[in-house]
């Protein structure tokens, strides 16, 4: 199992099959849908196609989300980190965009702004990145609080799949 990164309370690591019941617990809530389109999965073995789907990318991307897990009791608790992205995406093409989910009990505990800042750690120090993006939901306040707490700018909104969006950017500070 490898580790991309660790914070004084989380491990961020590969995902693996094991993480399925919390994948499950994850994305079968329909609050944790709320800007994500509203379609929470319905099977474990969606959970397990979206594992495989991701670890996939590990191999034709070199990266991919992570297990966000609680150091103390090694607890599941969501997933985030970078993911390449190979589609356009507001006029943006094969850049690493910096996400992060949460199961619902674990939100309002600072450990999405903890997982994005170790993302964006990663991104420039290990995969010398000068830019790192993010967009969230114009609607996702909280996302939106996240992301510009862990350092992104707003630099503009567009359409995403008929949802009115911010894009995020981050520079890479000289000597980082």
């Amino acid at each position: 199992m490898k580790i991309f990164a660790e914070t004084d309370r989380l491990i961020l690591r590969e995902l693996l099959p094991a993480d399925a019941a919390g994948m499950f617990e994850l994305d079968s809530d329909p609050e944790v849908h709320r800007y994500l389109g509203g379609n929470p999965v319905t099977s474990i073995a969606q959970s397990l196609s979206d594992i495989a789907f991701i670890r996939d990318q590990y191999q034709t991307n070199g990266i991919g989300r992570w297990a966000v897990v609680q150091k103390s009791t090694n607890e599941f608790m969501g997933w985030g980190g970078l993911k390449l992205i190979t589609q356009p995406v507001n006029n943006h093409l094969n850049y690493y965009d910096v996400g992060y989910r949460f199961i619902k009990r674990f939100w309002g505990k600072g450990y999405a702004s903890e997982t994005a800042k170790a993302s964006i750690d990663y991104g420039f120090n290990q995969l010398n990145q000068t830019f790192l993006y993010a967009m969230a939901d114009a609607e996702n306040q909280t996302s939106i609080h996240v992301l510009e707490k862990s350092g992104f700018k707003r630099s503009g909104t567009f359409d995403y799949k008929g949802v009115q969006s911010y894009w995020f950017e981050i520079e890479r500070e000289p000597g980082r």
